[in-house]
């Protein structure tokens, strides 16, 4: 049942994608549908047609290869992840799922393995969210949770559609965003982004589930003036509420379950000078927990958090909820084939929730789903330090492979 996957090839994959929008401080910016993700979308497909995969590109630039089951009736695997990555994020995330999904169908084909189920391979369209919003946006919209022209709609910080951003790049498929036909499973392989498996000495996490999280918009509004003239007992000082409320977002960390976090991740002050009060303040929040009440009264803090602090300042604030995903389990059949791939390799594991979200979240919706980790050392993520040993991703890539396998027999 294991597949010998070619360790020296995939490393030299990974390295040579590497550079396909790389840092100086060996990092990745590849910001979705950019000029970087089109060259490394380029690479990708050219990659798939050398293996004789069917190829294709939907109308949100999804890239799928097939390579056929023996049964042609059969309901395919899905196996893959994202190529975007964050601005000046790390080599790993997503990519190495995708590149271990790729090694994966190259041991298939220079093995002649034969698998009874279609395996598909897949790259998600703008899977982190940086550059449009939401995150999750390929995968979502192929599920259903999205609507296409909504999607298609959404503009960047200047203004570009994705539609657009897709056109110039050459990735506005004609396939529909969805289903061609039921699937069987589907998989994904991806870095922890935390520490539990460094800390607990595993190579493989199972993944039982994932997060459930909201992202939220809050604009306060006060009022400018001279900093200079103006008595603090009369400001309106739109900043000193927003810093207030960031405080307060903070502290809930864990006031209502344990695994509760918190974050701000963008703050944009208006006029922005330095003697000038200000009168606008826009910054997003995101809250997660894996219990879905949690999240719900998560949201009403953080508005009782901007109510109490605007009341204070004498400000106006508005909230808006851009995104909210509820906690997923993954499919038990999914986790037991991984489990098995595991042991049959004697390669350490460990079941573990994930706090992050990932394209399979969506995926779980329509069919069995499933994902493997691999350590982060420290745990850091989302930045240019982000790394894991190679030892570890090898494993991790011949466990994969063997799930794939096991899954499309």
């Amino acid at each position: 049942m294991t597949l010998d996957i070619n360790a020296d090839r995939y490393r030299e994959s990974f390295e040579a994608y590497s550079e396909i929008g790389a840092t100086a401080n060996d990092g990745l910016h590849r910001l979705a549908l950019s000029e970087a993700d089109r060259t490394v979308r380029d690479r990708f497909v050219d990659d798939l047609e050398a293996l004789g995969l069917d190829v294709r590109v939907d109308e949100v630039g999804n890239v799928f290869g097939r390579r056929d089951g023996t049964d042609p009736d059969a309901e395919p695997v899905l196996i893959g992840s994202h190529l975007d990555s964050q601005p000046y994020g790390g080599r790993f995330d997503g990519q190495l799922g995708v590149l271990t999904a790729l090694e994966t169908m190259r041991t298939l084909v220079d093995s002649d393995v034969d698998h009874r189920r279609p395996i598909e391979i897949v790259n998600w369209t703008n899977e982190e969210g940086s550059r449009f919003k939401p995150a999750l946006m390929g995968s979502g919209t192929f599920v259903g949770e999205f609507d296409v022209e909504e999607t298609l709609a959404a503009t960047d910080a200047d203004g570009t559609t994705v539609e657009e951003a897709l056109e110039e790049i050459g990735y506005r498929g004609t396939e529909p965003c969805e289903p061609r036909e039921g699937i069987h499973a589907y998989l994904e392989l991806h870095v922890e982004q935390g520490p539990k498996l460094e800390e607990r000495d595993r190579s493989i996490g199972i993944v039982e589930g994932i997060f459930g999280m909201a992202w939220l918009e809050a604009t306060i509004r006060g009022e400018s003036d001279h900093a200079g003239p103006s008595p603090m007992h009369a400001r309106q000082d739109a900043l000193v509420a927003a810093t207030d409320v960031v405080s307060g977002v903070r502290r809930l960390s864990n006031r209502l379950a344990n695994d509760v976090v918190t974050t701000v991740g963008e703050f944009e002050v208006s006029p922005g000078s330095i003697n000038v009060i200000p009168d606008k303040v826009e910054f997003t929040i995101d809250v997660r927990s894996y219990d879905d009440d949690v999240v719900a009264e998560l949201v009403d803090r953080v508005d009782a958090e901007l109510d109490a602090a605007c009341a204070r300042e004498g400000t106006t604030y508005e909230l808006e909820e851009l995104w909210r995903i509820p906690h997923t389990e993954f499919a038990e059949s999914v986790r037991e084939a991984v489990l098995k791939s595991a042991q049959a390799r004697d390669a350490s594991h460990v079941e573990m929730v994930g706090g992050a979200g990932h394209d399979a979240s969506y995926l779980n919706d329509i069919t069995d789903a499933g994902m493997m980790f691999v350590p982060s050392v420290d745990g850091k993520t989302h930045n240019e330090a982000e790394f894991t040993e190679w030892d570890d991703a090898i494993a991790g890539a011949r466990v994969f492979a063997d799930t794939t396998r096991r899954l499309a027999r």
